[in-house]
C-alpha cells in the first residue's frame, strides 16, 4: 500500500512538474493579461443599460365595447378585434415598424462623437454643439465604412474621410451632398457646455447608417420580456453608450406603441360604427317589410288579433252547441207530449206539466186541458158521459186536444228550423277554429321575424352609441409602470468580470501551451522519462550549465557539475570488475550533439582527481571533437596517424590534457577517407592493450551509433558502456534504438547518462553540492519536492 501511494504521489508530481517549473510563465502571463484587461477597461467607452416597464391593458381582448359586443366579432368587418395575446404585444414592441418610427423621430441614423483621451464619447441632444440633419437618402448608394471627421473653425466646416478623394468645405445651414445622402449641419441652440465640461470637444466625427441597418441594430439590442409569466407587465431594456439617447429610445417606443394602439382602436371603432350603420339601414328595411307582411296577413284573414278571434270562435262554438242541445231537448219534450196525447185516443187524461217545455202557448193549452179534464172527471162522478154538460166538456176537450197537438207540432217544426240554423252556425265556427293553428303559425312566424329584427335593430343602435363613446374616450393601451431609467453601473465593460477573464486567460494560455508542448514532446527531458523507456540503469544526471560557467570541472571543485561527475564515477566503479587491470570506458550516444566528448573529458578529470591515471582517446575520427578543449593542439598527430602506421610508438600521440596532471589525451588526428577500414585493421585493439600498463582508466570518446558503424567495430573492448543522452535533445525513439543494440549484445555493460538537465528536471533533489553549496529551497519547491 505504501509503495502504491508513493507511486501515485510521484505520478502526480510528474504531471504537475512541467507547470510548476514554469511558474514564471504563469506569473508573466497573469501580469500581461491583467494589464491588457485594465487597458481595455480604461480605453473602452462604458455601455449603460436603461430599463422600463409597461402594463398592457385589456390583455385578453382588444374590443373597446362591452362583453356582448363579442357576439358581433364573427359578423365580419372587425379586423384586429380577436384575442389579444400578451405574446403578440412582445413581438409588436420588437417590430421593425415601431423601431423604424423611433429611428426617424430621434434621427438615430447619424451618431456624432468626440475624440477624447481614452475613448470616443457619443454626443446627443444638448451635449453636441451641432446637429446633422439628413435631408434625403440616395437609393442604392454604397454606404460609408469609415467615420467622417469634422473640423470646425468659426463658421467654416471641413469634412474629411479615408473614403474621400479630397476634403469637403462647407458652412452651417448649407446642404452637403455625399454619395449616399444629403446633409445639413446646423448649430444646436440647446447645447449645454456644462454637461460636458470634462470633454475637450475639439475633434469630432460622425457615422452614418442606412435606415434598414440602424433598425436592425436596435432591434437586435432591444430586450423585451414578461415581468412574470402570469402577468401582463412587459419589461423593456436597451444598452448604449449615451444615457440620454437610450432613455429617449425606450420612452419613444412606448409612445409610438400607444399611438399605433390608439389608431388601431379608432380604426376598429370606425369600422364598427360604419358596419353598424350599414346593418341598421339593412335591418330597418327588413323590419319595414316584415311589418307590411303582418298588416297584409291581418287584412287577408280578416283578423285584428288572432288570439281574440280564436277565443271568440271557441266561445261561439260552445254557445252554439249549448243552443243546439237546448233545441234538441225541446224537440224531444214536444215529441214526448205528442206521443202522450196520441196515446189517449178516446180518453182524456191529465197531461204532465213542468217537464221543461219552453213554449208558453203549449204550456197554457196543457194547463187548460188538464183543468177541463179534472172538471169532466168531477162531472162524471155524478153524471154519465151522455150528460149534456159532460158532452160539452168532452167536445171542448177534443177541440183543445187537437189545438194542442197542432200547437206542439208547429213548435217542433220551428225548433227543427232553429236547429238547422244552429247546425249551420256551428259548422262555420268549427271551420274558423280549424283555420286558427295555421293562421297562428304563419302569424307567429311573421311576429318572430319582426321581434328578431326589432331586437337586432335596438342592439345595433346601442352598439353605435358605444362605438361613438369609445372613439371619443380612447386611452393608451400601455400604461407606464416605470419610465425609462438608467442602471447605476455600466453593463460593459464589466471590470470584475474583465479581470477574472484576464486571470483565467492568463492561466489558461501558458497552461495550454505547456500542455500541448508536453503532449507533442518527443524528447527525453528528465530521468523519469528515460527510466520509463528502458530497463537499463541511469547512472547520473549532468546539470545544465549557464553561459558563464565553464564546461570542465577542476580539482576540489564543489560545483553541481563536479558533484554530478563524482556521482557518475562512483556509479561506474560499481559496474566495473574489481581487479587491477585497466578499465576501458566506452562513451557513446545515438546522434551527434548529445555531449559525448563533454562527458568523456569531465569524467576523465573526475577519475584523475582520485589519483588515477586516465587517458581519453578521441575515437571519432570522422568528426573530431576532442580538440575543442585544447584548440592549440589542432593539427597534431593522433589516432588516425597511428592507425595508418605513420606513427609507430603510441607514446608519440599522447598529449597532456592541460586539465589535470593525471589526465592525458590522444586526439583524433586528421580525418581519413576510410575510417571504418582503419578501425578494424587491428591496430586500434593493439593500441588499447598496449596502454593498459600505463593507465588505470582508458576513456573512448566514440562516434554516434545511429549515424555510422565505426563505434560498433571496437565496442567489444569496453568494460562499461556509458550511453550519453541529452535532455530536451535526445528523441524518445532513440532510446528504442539503444535498447535494440543492448538486447542484441552489441554493447557491453551499458548504463545511461542524462546530460544537460535543467535543475527543475532533476529526478532527485534538484541540487547537487549537499553539505557544501546546497541552496535553501523555496516554499513552492518544498511543496512539490522540486
Amino acid at each position: 500500500m505504501d509503495v502504491t501511494n508513493k507511486e501515485e504521489e510521484f505520478n502526480l508530481r510528474e504531471i504537475i512538474k512541467p507547470y510548476v517549473k514554469r511558474w514564471r510563465w504563469f506569473l508573466f502571463s497573469l501580469i500581461l493579461t491583467t494589464l491588457l484587461a485594465i487597458i481595455y477597461i480604461k480605453f473602452t467607452a462604458p455601455v449603460y443599460k436603461t430599463q422600463s416597464s409597461v402594463l398592457i391593458k385589456d390583455a385578453k381582448k382588444m374590443s373597446s365595447a362591452s362583453g356582448d359586443f363579442g357576439v358581433l366579432a364573427g359578423l365580419g368587418g372587425f379586423a384586429g378585434m380577436g384575442t389579444n395575446s400578451i405574446e403578440n404585444e412582445l413581438e409588436i414592441f420588437k417590430s421593425k415598424k415601431i423601431i423604424e418610427d423611433a429611428t426617424k423621430e430621434l434621427k438615430l441614423q447619424v451618431a456624432i462623437y468626440s475624440r477624447e483621451a481614452f475613448y470616443d464619447v457619443e454626443l446627443y441632444k444638448d451635449t453636441t454643439p451641432f446637429n446633422i440633419i439628413v435631408i434625403n437618402e440616395k437609393q442604392y448608394a454604397e454606404l460609408p465604412e469609415k467615420p467622417i471627421d469634422i473640423k470646425i473653425k468659426g463658421d467654416k466646416i471641413t469634412l474629411s474621410s479615408e473614403e474621400f478623394k479630397k476634403d469637403i468645405s462647407t458652412t452651417f445651414n448649407k446642404t452637403i451632398s455625399l454619395p449616399y445622402a444629403n446633409f445639413i449641419i446646423v448649430k444646436n441652440p440647446k447645447f449645454n457646455r456644462k454637461k460636458v465640461k470634462k470633454l475637450d470637444l475639439d475633434d469630432f466625427y460622425f457615422t452614418y447608417s442606412d435606415l434598414f441597418s440602424t433598425v436592425n441594430d436596435y432591434q437586435e439590442s432591444l430586450e423585451v420580456d414578461l415581468a412574470d409569466k402570469d402577468a401582463t407587465v412587459i419589461n423593456l431594456g436597451i444598452a448604449g453608450e449615451n444615457k440620454d439617447k437610450i432613455r429617449d429610445i425606450l420612452n419613444r417606443l412606448v409612445l409610438i406603441y400607444n399611438s399605433y394602439a390608439i389608431k388601431d382602436k379608432n380604426s376598429e371603432s370606425k369600422k364598427t360604427k360604419d358596419f353598424i350603420d350599414e346593418r341598421i339601414n339593412v335591418i330597418s328595411k327588413e323590419l319595414g317589410t316584415v311589418e307590411t307582411d303582418k298588416e297584409r296577413f291581418k287584412i287577408d284573414n280578416d283578423i285584428v288579433d288572432i288570439g281574440t278571434e280564436a277565443k271568440i270562435n271557441l266561445q261561439t262554438s260552445v254557445e252554439t252547441r249549448q243552443k243546439a242541445l237546448e233545441v234538441e231537448t225541446q224537440i224531444e219534450i214536444g215529441r214526448m207530449l205528442l206521443g202522450f196525447i196520441d196515446s189517449q185516443a178516446g180518453s182524456f187524461q191529465v197531461l204532465p206539466t213542468n217537464i221543461g217545455l219552453d213554449n208558453p202557448t203549449a204550456t197554457s193549452n196543457i194547463a187548460a186541458y188538464n183543468k177541463l179534464v179534472m172538471d169532466r172527471n168531477r162531472l162524471l162522478e155524478n153524471a154519465t158521459p151522455e150528460n149534456p154538460l159532460v158532452k160539452e166538456v168532452t167536445k171542448e176537450l177534443a177541440g183543445l186536444k187537437n189545438a194542442m197537438r197542432e200547437s206542439i207540432q208547429r213548435y217542433i217544426a220551428n225548433l227543427n228550423t232553429t236547429k238547422n240554423q244552429i247546425d249551420g252556425e256551428n259548422s262555420f265556427t268549427k271551420k274558423e277554429i280549424e283555420k286558427i293553428p295555421r293562421q297562428e303559425r304563419l302569424f307567429r312566424n311573421i311576429e318572430r321575424q319582426q321581434q328578431i329584427k326589432e331586437n337586432l335593430f335596438l342592439l345595433l343602435l346601442q352598439k353605435r352609441e358605444e362605438a361613438a363613446i369609445s372613439m371619443a374616450m380612447t386611452d393608451d393601451k400601455a400604461r407606464v409602470v416605470d419610465h425609462a431609467y438608467i442602471l447605476k453601473k455600466p453593463v460593459a465593460p464589466k471590470k470584475l468580470i474583465g479581470i477574472l477573464v484576464a486571470w483565467v486567460l492568463g492561466f489558461l494560455i501558458p497552461f495550454a501551451y505547456i500542455y500541448i508542448k508536453e503532449l507533442l514532446n518527443n524528447k527525453v527531458v528528465s530521468k523519469h522519462d528515460l527510466e520509463k523507456l528502458t530497463t537499463t540503469p541511469v547512472l547520473s544526471e549532468i546539470p545544465r550549465l549557464n553561459r558563464k560557467e565553464k564546461d570542465t570541472i577542476t580539482t576540489n571543485d564543489l560545483s553541481p557539475l563536479a558533484e554530478s561527475f563524482r556521482i557518475l564515477v562512483t556509479n561506474i566503479k560499481f559496474m566495473l570488475p574489481r581487479n587491477n587491470v585497466a578499465k576501458n570506458i566506452f562513451v557513446t550516444s545515438t546522434v551527434k550533439g548529445e555531449g559525448k566528448t563533454f562527458v568523456s573529458v569531465n569524467l576523465a578529470i573526475a577519475l584523475a582527481s582520485t589519483k588515477n591515471k586516465v587517458l581519453v582517446i578521441g575515437s571519432d575520427i570522422r568528426n573530431p571533437q576532442l580538440q575543442r578543449y585544447n584548440p592549440e593542439k589542432k593539427g597534431v598527430k593522433g589516432l588516425t596517424e597511428y592507425l595508418i602506421s605513420d606513427v609507430a610508438d603510441a607514446r608519440a600521440i599522447i598529449h597532456p590534457s592541460g586539465f589535470h596532471p593525471n589526465c592525458d589525451f590522444i586526439y583524433s588526428g586528421s580525418i581519413p577517407p576510410n575510417p571504418a577500414d582503419l578501425l578494424q585493421n587491428g591496430r586500434y585493439h593493439a593500441l588499447i592493450e598496449s596502454l593498459k600498463e600505463d593507465y588505470q582508466y582508458i576513456i573512448l570518446d566514440t562516434a554516434p551509433l545511429m549515424l555510422v558503424t565505426d563505434s560498433f567495430l571496437f565496442a567489444d573492448v569496453a568494460d562499461v558502456t556509458v550511453y550519453v543522452t541529452r535532455s530536451e535533445v535526445t528523441e524518445k525513439s532513440f532510446i528504442g534504438f539503444a535498447n535494440e543494440n543492448i538486447s542484441a549484445n552489441k554493447l557491453t555493460n551499458v548504463a545511461f547518462v542524462l546530460n544537460d538537465v535543467h535543475k527543475s528536471n532533476f529526478g532527485y533533489g534538484n541540487k547537487y553540492g549537499y553539505g557544501y553549496q546546497a541552496d535553501e529551497k523555496k516554499w513552492w519547491q518544498k511543496i512539490f519536492n522540486m
